[in-house]
């Protein structure tokens, strides 16, 4: 899945920007991709969480394994009944998979009704699931949901990326970042996702 937007954000971001208009044309052709599985997303991030890329993906593929269907049926049976213990995930992680499927099983979390809610509405949702912070709920935003306008102040890559491009590398605060973050509106998730591969030329997906 692709965002429908793209052609117009980069336009207008790269218009009167030249970090962005730079950026927009190193990296033309290339844009944000949403696998379109809301639940294995999630569990995703779960199971990357305090760990390097190389170990979640390891873990990952074992978990996967032992589920079989990712979904969330399958996974919290699983969770409940101890049989995910071996593959990896550490108890606390067993735990917040098994509380992230319960909220799906429930109905607490439901995609079908999730283009009818804000940003801040489905934020609020995610992070009433223990494991499942602010951070994750922006990241959810902007790859799977390809919200447009998403600015997670907290992601210490964005940071860095700010700093770097427009700052000379010098630390500004968090009411500076947001407060220049502010020139990207409606598009920061794009210009999010342009800074980011300014550190790293590969994609990022969840």
């Amino acid at each position: 899945m692709f965002p429908a937007y793209w052609s117009r954000a980069v336009a207008d971001l790269a218009q009167g920007d030249s970090v962005m208009a730079e950026l927009v044309e190193r990296y033309t052709g290339a844009t944000l991709v949403s696998r379109g599985d809301a639940f294995g997303t999630l569990a995703r991030s779960i199971v990357g969480q305090q760990i390097s890329v190389k170990a979640a993906d390891a873990v990952w593929r074992r978990f996967a394994e032992r589920v079989g269907e990712m979904a969330p049926a399958p996974v919290m049976a699983m969770c409940e009944s101890g049989q995910l213990e071996g593959c990896g995930l550490s108890r606390r992680k067993i735990e917040y998979l098994g509380d992230l499927s319960l909220h799906f099983v429930a109905g607490k979390i439901d995609p079908s009704a999730w283009s009818a809610l804000d940003d801040r509405q489905i934020i609020d949702k995610l992070i009433a699931v223990r494991g499942i912070g602010r951070w994750t709920a922006e990241m959810f935003l902007i790859f799977h949901l390809l919200r447009p306008d998403v600015f997670p102040l907290d992601d210490i890559g964005l940071q860095r990326a700010v700093n770097e491009r427009y700052f000379a590398g010098e630390k500004q605060t968090r009411q500076v970042l947001a407060e220049f973050g502010e020139r990207w509106r409606p598009w920061r998730s794009v210009a999010t996702w342009y800074l980011w591969r300014s550190l790293d030329p590969l994609p990022v997906e969840y």
